[in-house]
């Protein structure tokens, strides 16, 4: 479909155009409105208002006969004398940014106190032409609450370690709301993920509110994959975005308009900050913070020269009230990875393996790694938590995620087994502990053990000790002895070899200290 030919501005020169060829010439409204190349309505108009100022012809020629004829005509459209005053148009300006507040709501409140005052279109000319007059702050419109925009500075500030004299350059990251142009700055050792994340979170909580959306660079910390239409963000970046209520909108790469505000801002920070440090010496990120703070401070309530008002006076006033509140807990700081269940029901994290459900075992799992818990995910839906190892080796098992038959085997150690078979007696704990002793591996005697305690129940602890005991005299220390000696019923006869006590201690029998 052909675009639209904009139609040509009728000048007071075309107007008197207009009455030459209808007084001199007699020639009609259409053959007017062909020769001119204006509207019909446009030439009916024209003529109406003349006869209605009464006009006649020929008109008075000079340049300040066309202004008093275009104030005959055009007097009770809209344009009144000069000195009636004209709206406060910076006010106007930032009204703008408010919620809702549109250029026809503000001319009617206009016209309101100014019956006779200026027409619309006028009105929305004089304020295109002030934003043209006014400083770059006002050149793109952001309605409160809707942005914040964030980035890195590109000058570094060196911080010095006291302890080795090695020296680290401390990166600022630099935030701003759009339509107050609120400034937030604050230095970490490096742009990585975890740094960018707290620089998100520490503006949000400065500003004490959420922005509809949050526009930035396409850092790779915080975006996978940076395409304009539909970007990737990391998950934990989104994760962020999604505690926070908020819309992450990556810029497009080399588009610095894009994020204009923050550019300006960056660049203010350079000026106002970071150039009053560049001869101080810093020997911790913490008195570099500080500094910075102070700085911002006097950046914050300092008067911007077009405005009149600071950035912390147009925030109270225009964008505190239309910034979301903060969640009850600030954002967690989170990795995600995946990790594949492996045959034991376990995943490798960090060096570390923890347990999952056994079934899932072959499956790969979602992992949300914080620094006191690991969270492990199935399709979105959380199947384990442990307490996160702070040593980078072992297993951390939970019994539940073990299958039937592992779980007889669950918490079992040899002071443990050692310790029931006492209760038993004394013969029975010294069968136990021969039983692991003499195996290379004491798990390895894990089984037998387990199956002398397990007689107890069918014997009773009095013949099974003395089935033991048996055992122990004839050297078959074994579950499948002692169980023939209980099923036989040897443990009520005395061996050939009678001994008035239990078998003496011995430097061979370690005892279940040595176990634990």
């Amino acid at each position: 479909m052909p675009r639209r030919k904009q139609a040509r501005r009728t000048t007071v020169r075309d107007i008197r155009t207009i009455l030459r060829l209808t007084h001199e010439e007699g020639l009609s409204v259409r053959e007017i409105a062909e020769r001119l190349k204006i509207g019909k309505s446009s030439v009916s108009t024209y003529l109406l208002r003349s006869r209605e100022a009464g006009l006649s012809w020929p008109l008075p020629v000079g340049a300040d006969e066309d202004a008093k004829l275009e104030r005959r005509l055009f007097g009770r459209a809209g344009r009144p004398p000069r000195d009636l005053g004209e709206p406060d148009w910076a006010v106007v300006v930032r009204e703008l940014k408010r919620k809702g507040v549109t250029l026809t709501l503000l001319w009617q409140e206009y016209r309101a106190n100014h019956p006779d005052g200026y027409g619309f279109t006028w009105f929305c000319e004089q304020v295109a032409t002030f934003r043209q007059r006014t400083s770059v702050a006002f050149r793109n419109r952001h309605a409160a609450g809707a942005v914040m925009q964030t980035d890195y500075a590109g000058p570094t500030v060196p911080v010095i370690d006291p302890a080795t004299g090695v020296i680290h350059p401390a990166q600022i990251f630099v935030a701003v709301l759009g339509a107050s142009n609120l400034t937030f700055a604050h230095a970490s050792f490096s742009q990585q993920l975890p740094d960018w994340i707290d620089g998100q979170v520490r503006a949000l909580t400065f500003y004490g509110g959420v922005t509809k959306a949050i526009v930035c660079d396409n850092l790779k910390s915080g975006v996978a994959k940076a395409l304009w239409f539909e970007p990737t963000l990391t998950a934990t970046f989104a994760a962020m975005a999604e505690h926070y209520d908020t819309t992450i909108l990556p810029t497009r790469s080399r588009k610095p308009r894009d994020k204009g505000r923050v550019e300006g801002a960056v660049l203010i920070v350079e000026r106002w900050i970071l150039a009053r440090l560049r001869n101080r010496t810093f020997f911790s990120l913490a008195a570099l913070n500080t500094a910075i703070a102070e700085l911002l401070e006097e950046l914050n309530n300092r008067t911007m020269r077009h405005v009149g008002k600071s950035r912390r006076e147009l925030f109270e006033e225009i964008e505190r009230a239309a910034l979301k509140p903060l969640p009850v807990m600030p954002f967690e700081y989170a990795e995600w990875k995946s990790a594949k269940v492996h045959p034991d029901y376990h995943v490798e994290v960090d060096k570390t393996f923890y347990s999952v459900p056994h079934r899932l075992i072959g499956c790969t799992l979602q992992v949300r790694l914080t620094h006191r818990v690991v969270e492990i995910f199935h399709d979105h839906q959380r199947v384990a938590s442990h307490v996160r190892r702070s040593q980078r080796s072992g297993h951390v098992t939970i019994n539940d995620h073990m299958p039937k038959a592992h779980q007889r085997y669950a918490n079992t150690t040899p002071a443990n087994l050692i310790g029931r078979a006492t209760q038993i007696g004394p013969n029975a704990a010294i069968l136990v502990e021969r039983m692991m002793r003499d195996r290379p591996h004491p798990e390895q005697g894990y089984r037998s053990a387990m199956g002398i305690l397990s007689l107890a129940p069918r014997y009773g602890s009095q013949r099974l000790d003395a089935a033991c005991e048996r055992a122990l005299t004839i050297n078959a220390v074994t579950y499948s002895s002692v169980a023939s000696i209980l099923k036989s019923g040897l443990d009520r006869e005395r061996p050939q070899a009678e001994h008035a006590a239990p078998t003496p201690a011995h430097t061979n029998i370690r005892g279940r200290s040595y176990y634990q």
